[in-house]
């Protein structure tokens, strides 16, 4: 027993150190591995990103600060000063940024986080309907997309307000190891152009459906639910969202041309999720027509994030397309963590 002891002792120490991890995302995007970018001529950016940092506990090496005019979008030009300046601001170890702000979500043709994700290239744009650059992210296994292919992907943490920004950071946290009992809404609508996600949702039912509950839907309004964890749809606008109540960690978009307009859209503003409840959501900045590519395939997300990827994993590995998308929410929420 004198010469296994130690040996045991080591076998636990492994173990335990894999579990602490584990437990802790260190396999994956986590505090120590994402930069909080805060603007400093904006006073709820500065708000926000000092509670974020705070709450996540990101690192004091990891929070950026830059300075610059907000705006909804905002020159290449301006742009590629900034970027410049929190490369060179970012620990190497980082892989991926919150971008404590709502203005801009916008640079020149493209979208503000995938512009801090890979650097602005009109590659990514698309002034008529046509494919745009892919993500070597989309759908990969890679936990580390800064090492593995050189981009930090990027996500707002956006609101009008303090306290819309403290409410959705807050239930970030909250959705952490929960493992909620939620359903999952896949709505079809009578939409035929913003209708064409509706494909993949018998899929998730017959791969999903004994990890958690879904349910497909054939309307174009959602009313009085109680446990929302998963809400995608095709519409211009979504009606109902005043009735329904989100589940901490939820994931809720909706397909149309300018959801990711956040400010001053004619049609619903992606914001609008989060206000509802939402811990994440997504949309367009600039005309992508209906290439699902663009657009989040709810398959991946409802995978990655069962599997217990963070919100920000999961959310960009299911669009391919993403140049003309912005990703808002909480980067770090994790409810299927281990």
């Amino acid at each position: 027993m004198q010469h296994r002891f130690p040996a045991l002792l080591l076998a636990l120490a492994v173990l335990c150190a894999a579990g602490s991890a584990s437990a802790t995302g260190q396999t994956g995007i986590g505090p120590d591995t994402l930069a909080v970018v805060i603007n400093d001529r904006d006073p709820l950016s500065r708000r926000s990103g000092d509670y974020y940092a705070k709450q996540r506990h990101i690192p004091v090496r990891n929070r950026i600060h830059i300075a610059f005019q907000p705006v909804d979008r905002m020159d290449p030009d301006v742009f590629r000063s900034l970027k410049a300046q929190v490369d060179a601001a970012t620990p190497p170890d980082v892989q991926a940024y919150a971008l404590a702000w709502t203005r801009p979500f916008r640079v020149g043709c493209m979208s503000v986080t995938t512009a801090f994700a890979a650097g602005f290239s009109a590659d990514f744009c698309a002034a008529t309907c046509k494919p745009t650059r892919a993500s070597p992210y989309f759908d990969s296994a890679s936990r580390q997309p800064y090492t593995d292919f050189g981009w930090r992907p990027a996500m707002l943490l956006a609101g009008r307000t303090f306290e819309d920004v403290k409410a959705l950071i807050e239930r970030g946290v909250a959705a952490d190891h929960t493992h909620p009992a939620g359903t999952g809404y896949l709505v079809s609508t009578s939409d035929r152009n913003r209708n064409v996600r509706a494909r993949f949702y018998p899929g998730i039912l017959l791969l999903q459906g004994d990890r958690f509950r879904f349910r497909i839907i054939h309307s174009n309004l959602l009313e009085y639910r109680d446990d929302i964890f998963f809400y995608f749809t095709g519409i211009k606008r979504v009606e109902g969202l005043a009735t329904d109540t989100f589940l901490p960690g939820a994931i809720a978009d909706h397909l149309t041309s300018s959801g990711g307009q956040l400010t001053g859209s004619a049609q619903m503003s992606s914001l609008r999720w989060l206000e509802a409840g939402a811990t994440g959501s997504y949309g367009t900045v600039t005309e992508p027509c209906n290439f699902v590519a663009k657009f989040p395939r709810p398959n991946i997300v409802v995978e990655r994030y069962l599997d217990g990827e963070t919100l920000l994993e999961s959310y960009w590995k299911s669009v391919a397309w993403p140049g003309q998308g912005v990703f808002i929410g909480e980067p770090l929420a994790r409810p299927f963590a281990p």
